[in-house]
C-alpha cells in the first residue's frame, strides 16, 4: 500500500549547501519533518552540482513523518547568467541589452532544462528559454556570438546613487521647501 501524501513543499537551494538556518529550517520544520535528516539527504543529493548553484526542489511530504526530495534542474536564468558570464540581469529589460545570446546558446540551454520544461522537442523548450532571455533584457539573435555590453555590465554593478535633492531632504530630516514656508508665517 502505498504512502498517505500529507503535502508537497517547494523549496530553492544552493547546492550542496542546506542547513538548518533560514528559509529551510523554519519550512521543513512547520512539517514536523527532521530538519537535518532533511539537509544531509538533500546535500547527498546535489554533491555532484557545482556548489553554490541554485537547485529548485518538490518535497513530497508523508502522514508518517517521511519525505521525498525530487530534485530539478537550476533556474534558466542562472544558465543563462552563465552563459555570458554575468551576475546581474539588465535592470530596464526591454529598454537595456545587457547581452546579445545566439540561439545555438539558447538550444544548449533547453536540452539541459528539458526535463522540466512543458514542451514535446527541443524548438519548443527553446522558445520558453528565449522568452526568460527576453525578460531578462538579452537580445535573442538568430546567428553569431555571444556579446555582452561591457558598459551595462559595469553598470547594473554599481548601487544607484541618490539625486542631491533626496541627499540634502535625508541630512535635513524635512524638504526644502518647509523652512521657507515657515519662515514667511511667521513675518
Amino acid at each position: 500500500m502505498a504512502k498517505e501524501i500529507d503535502g508537497y513543499l517547494k523549496l530553492q537551494i544552493p547546492a550542496g549547501q542546506a542547513n538548518p538556518a533560514p528559509p529551510v529550517g523554519p519550512a521543513i520544520g512547520q512539517r514536523g519533518l527532521n530538519i537535518m535528516e532533511f539537509c544531509k539527504a538533500f546535500n547527498a543529493q546535489t554533491q555532484k552540482e557545482k556548489p553554490g548553484m541554485p537547485i529548485p526542489c518538490v518535497v513530497t511530504v508523508f502522514k508518517d513523518k517521511t519525505f521525498q526530495i525530487k530534485v530539478k534542474k537550476p533556474p534558466a536564468s542562472h544558465f543563462l547568467k552563465e552563459a555570458a558570464n554575468l551576475t546581474k540581469s539588465s535592470r530596464n529589460p526591454g529598454r537595456e541589452i545587457i547581452c546579445q545570446i545566439p540561439m545555438s546558446t539558447i538550444k544548449e540551454i533547453a536540452e539541459k532544462k528539458m526535463d522540466d520544461l512543458n514542451a514535446d522537442n527541443i524548438d519548443q523548450a527553446a522558445k520558453i528559454i528565449a522568452g526568460t532571455a527576453r525578460s531578462m533584457g538579452y537580445k535573442v539573435i538568430e546567428s553569431g556570438k555571444l556579446s555582452v555590453d561591457e558598459k551595462i555590465k559595469k553598470a547594473t554593478l554599481v548601487k544607484p546613487t541618490p539625486t542631491e535633492d533626496k541627499a540634502k531632504e535625508q541630512k535635513d530630516g524635512e524638504p526644502n521647501d518647509a523652512p521657507q514656508a515657515n519662515a514667511e508665517e511667521k513675518k
